[in-house]
């Protein structure tokens, strides 16, 4: 973010308040964080609360005050790191810290130091901070939205929510910032009551609570000075088990929302008879694996008796011969038809033979 994205401009068309002439779900349904594209005069979409607290302070004082701090605090954790009389490892028995103990202390000091910045100017305003995935982000800022308006989210000391909107070229991995505001980010009683709500009823994933100072002077996990860029880590408000607790309460209850529907559906569409009317059971494949095949074909099918057995060489057994015995009788020799003739001229006793006739030439 950059140093004066927390504040928000006046006539600004990207914002919604109940003053406005529209209705929420219509500005919630025209403007979408994934389709409105940033040219540079358009990074954020906005929605406040009807009452808003005066969250002001003395802004100016405040950021002239923290980046005065900061400055030095970065050239002292410059001169730690290149110091090399500082050992890298704590030496317990000549009482020597090490280089990342320095810078601890040297971080832990200005965080103080800040905070004590912010409530003397009364510029305690901060956020917590939600990613959303470009394909989420739609549905994740109308439900933060809408919740802040007239859901859980209302009844909190939460007063104003923003989602980024989409970059103009393509950048990959691009991740929409979402941010829900509270007075003061230093009332860890309020801010803790905001961090609930957005487990139980939106079970959402918290990147922590940074303070609008910090991001009017620049302060985030990349600056060279190292220090914390929230004010308040989740595991500093709520136990890890609390936080997972509630968690899975939301998403039972989404679950539950989700079978509840569908059989609602299922009957109202019983109720107007647009149940789907059971298919007829196919019947089982006909023995002959005719495919064209009737009932009527198989009934015959049915009726008619079982083909007869031929029995091998029957016309060559005896009457009393099994027909087992018959596979095992060896084949008569073919009887020639000329020595036929011949045995039945001699049978008949004429002792002359028959002339031959002579074949003429023709």
């Amino acid at each position: 973010m950059g140093k004066d994205d927390d504040v928000l401009p006046q006539d600004y068309q990207y914002q919604w308040c109940p003053k406005s002439e529209v209705l929420l779900e219509d500005f919630l349904a025209k403007y979408k964080p994934s389709m409105v594209q940033n040219d540079g005069t358009k990074p954020w979409l906005w929605v406040r609360k009807s009452e808003s607290p005066d969250v002001s302070g003395d802004r100016e004082a405040a950021v002239a005050e923290g980046t005065e701090l900061l400055a030095k605090t970065t050239e002292r954790v410059q001169e730690i790191q290149n110091d090399a009389s500082i050992p890298v490892r704590s030496n317990k028995k000549k009482g020597l810290k090490s280089k990342k103990e320095l810078r601890e202390e040297v971080q832990h000091e200005a965080t103080k130091k800040l905070k004590e910045i912010s409530k003397k100017h009364g510029f305690v305003v901060g956020k917590w901070l939600v990613f959303a995935q470009p394909d989420r982000v739609d549905a994740l800022w109308k439900s933060i939205a809408t919740s802040l308006v007239s859901g859980p989210l209302s009844s909190t000391g939460a007063f104003l929510a923003k989602v980024a909107t989409s970059p103009q070229n393509e950048t990959p991995n691009y991740s929409h910032l979402v941010c829900v505001y509270v007075p003061d980010v230093y009332d860890k009683a309020s801010v803790t009551e905001v961090m609930k709500v957005l487990l139980r009823n939106h079970g959402l994933n918290l990147m922590g609570v940074k303070s609008d100072l910090y991001t009017a002077i620049g302060i985030d996990s990349k600056h060279p000075a190292g220090i914390p860029s929230t004010v308040w880590k989740n595991t500093a408000l709520m136990k890890d088990t609390e936080i997972k607790a509630l968690k899975d309460e939301y998403f039972a209850e989404l679950n539950a929302n989700k079978i509840a529907v569908a059989e609602e559906t299922a009957a109202k569409k019983v109720a107007a008879g647009e149940t789907k009317k059971p298919k007829p059971q196919l019947k089982k494949k006909a023995d002959d694996d005719n495919p064209f095949g009737s009932d009527e074909d198989d009934e015959e099918a049915d009726e008619k008796p079982a083909p007869k057995k031929k029995l091998k060489d029957k016309v060559f057994a005896s009457d009393d011969e099994s027909e087992a015995e018959v596979p095992k009788r060896k084949a008569k020799p073919p009887i020639r038809r000329a020595a036929t003739k011949r045995s039945k001229a001699d049978s008949e006793g004429s002792g002359d033979e028959a002339p031959k006739k002579k074949r003429g030439k023709t």
